[in-house]
């Protein structure tokens, strides 16, 4: 079980991939002496102010996310600020749980009130930076962007820069390059300035910028940003040899992702999983390509079930029909769209059936789960125990449980009705768990699960092996932040606990505590979907 993590000594963007290599020695720029879209002086060029109704405040940072919102504005309470930043800093991602990492996502991204003794931006930026590591980019983006730039500070420049470059829009920083130069020493950012000069259609603002740009940078992290520029203004263009790129960064695949570049296989596969779902969340990307990155992303909670069946639905329509994620997307059409049940069951099964083969089993069945609900209950259903469980993985739960009388106890998805169904007061007994068809783990993780959702005595789950009464600065945090009714604090703690890339790094004992723990803040929906998880991927 993890230790509450001191406060870290580094800096907010350790782990991050690095950013372009210049060479030393070079003397930092002169600052530009007139603003190139306007020709005027710097120290006079018109400053635009928002009216005092449009100011975005610092004391409540975030976007309304729609059907998302799953927190009050007061979700971290009388949290100090620091630790609540320290604990997100410290955090690697990717985290074992898709639901966890969905519920992290929804709290981060939408407007939550700055804790105290931190500044509003920074904290901004450490959300963002979160998000990023979680593969996130889109939203981290977001979060980044929901500051006023004249709020900006060091920590967001950076991050802000990660967070464009992540999404392959480079041309989102342009509002920030006059600002950052101000502040940042980051050499990326006047590449960026020529590239956002260049759009302007004032090549001869560009040219300069760009050469004062040669200083910085050369290779192929020059020739990309001349790529970029070639399709503004100056109407040029770049050919790109990646035969003698040693290594990626994040300036060199945010701006190919930007171009339309491929990035060769062997580049990607050097980098952290996190880019992999940058990847599956880029419409720069051709959809066959990204399709196998869009199952990992299922499975971490990026992509969910709707945006998975969008993109093989794009792939299905492709003209590359050759693809191994085109048969995947043919089998997808068929379960949808047979005209008999058994020949969409039977695509269902060609789908799951194939574990050995697929990097990312689960995600076959978060993108088969609506497919899966439009199977007819029917007591001679072959692979109920698919079909309910991949209901549940898509958050499915009152129409898996319509399989409640026909799933027989002991089953799979027996146990995953009992963790799952949101109208269930039943309690449960030893019998139970030790009636789970292979016990083992599984049945340790079911134990796990009904208890910290109240519906089993812990009792039982300690006679299986559960520490409930587990003692150590991390069950102590967890435990007060519920205590407390910090929701906030409890998920990134949700976070801390499930740090870690599959589930075989995730104890019964650390999901008892997360379950019960989100219960008791009011996220039993959630509470009841990483205990299903759990029994589903252990």
């Amino acid at each position: 079980m993890p230790s509450a993590p001191a406060v870290p000594t580094t800096t907010a963007t350790e782990g991050a991939l690095p950013l372009p290599t210049v060479p030393l020695g070079l003397p930092t720029p002169t600052p530009v002496a007139t603003d190139p879209v306007t020709g005027l002086p710097i120290a006079v060029a018109p400053h635009y102010v928002l009216p005092v109704g449009s100011r975005r405040p610092l004391n409540r940072v975030g976007i309304v996310p729609g059907n998302e919102k799953m927190l009050e504005p007061r979700a971290f309470g009388g949290a100090d600020g620091r630790y609540i930043e320290a604990l997100m800093r410290s955090t690697r991602a990717p985290i074992a749980s898709r639901w966890v990492s969905i519920a992290m996502r929804r709290m981060l991204v939408q407007p939550l009130d700055t804790p105290a003794h931190v500044n509003g931006a920074d904290f901004a930026a450490e959300r963002a930076w979160l998000l990023l590591r979680m593969g996130e980019s889109v939203a981290a983006r977001a979060i980044a962007q929901s500051v006023d730039t004249d709020n900006y500070t060091p920590k967001l420049y950076e991050v802000a820069l990660q967070a464009g470059l992540a999404t392959g829009d480079p041309a989102a920083l342009c509002p920030l390059t006059t600002g950052a130069a101000k502040i940042s020493t980051e050499h990326a950012w006047p590449l960026l300035r020529a590239m956002c000069v260049s759009l302007t259609n004032t090549p001869s603002a560009a040219r300069p910028l760009m050469n004062d740009a040669k200083k910085l940078a050369s290779g192929i992290d020059l020739q990309l940003a001349q790529k970029l520029i070639g399709r503004g203004s100056l109407r040029q263009d770049v050919t790109i040899e990646w035969s003698n790129v040693p290594s990626l960064n994040i300036w060199r695949y945010g701006l190919a992702t930007a171009a339309g570049e491929v990035i060769p296989d062997e580049l990607i596969n050097g980098l952290g999983r996190q880019v992999l779902y940058w990847q599956a969340l880029s419409p720069q990307i051709d959809p066959v390509r990204r399709a196998p990155y869009a199952d990992a992303a299922a499975e971490q909670g990026v992509l969910s079930n709707l945006a998975l069946v969008d993109l093989y639905g794009q792939v299905d329509a492709s003209e590359d029909q050759s693809s191994a994620a085109n048969g995947v997307a043919a089998d997808l059409r068929t379960a949808y769209a047979a005209p008999t049940r058994d020949a969409r069951l039977d695509a269902m099964r060609s789908l799951w059936r194939v574990p050995d083969k697929v990097p990312a089993p689960y995600a076959r069945l978060i993108l088969t789960a609506r497919a899966a609900a439009r199977i007819p209950v029917a007591q001679n259903t072959a692979n109920s125990d698919e079909l309910v469980a991949s209901m549940i993985s898509a958050g499915l739960d009152r129409t898996a449980s319509r399989w409640k009388e026909l799933s027989g106890r002991g089953s799979l998805g027996w146990a995953l009705i009992a963790l799952a169904d949101p109208d269930s007061s039943q309690r449960y007994g030893s019998g139970d768990v030790g009636a789970l068809a292979g016990g083992g783990e599984r049945a340790k993780m079911f134990a796990a699960g009904l208890a910290g959702l109240g519906r089993l005595d812990p009792s039982v789950a300690t006679s299986n092996g559960i520490d409930v009464d587990q003692n150590n600065s991390w069950t102590r945090a967890i435990e007060r932040a519920a205590a407390e009714r910090r929701p906030g604090e409890v998920l990134v703690l949700a976070g801390v606990g499930m740090q870690t890339q599959s589930w075989q790094g995730v104890s019964p004992t650390a999901l008892y505590h997360v379950v019960n723990a989100l219960r008791v803040v009011g996220l039993g929906g959630m509470a009841r979907m990483v205990a299903a998880e759990a029994v589903t991927r252990t």
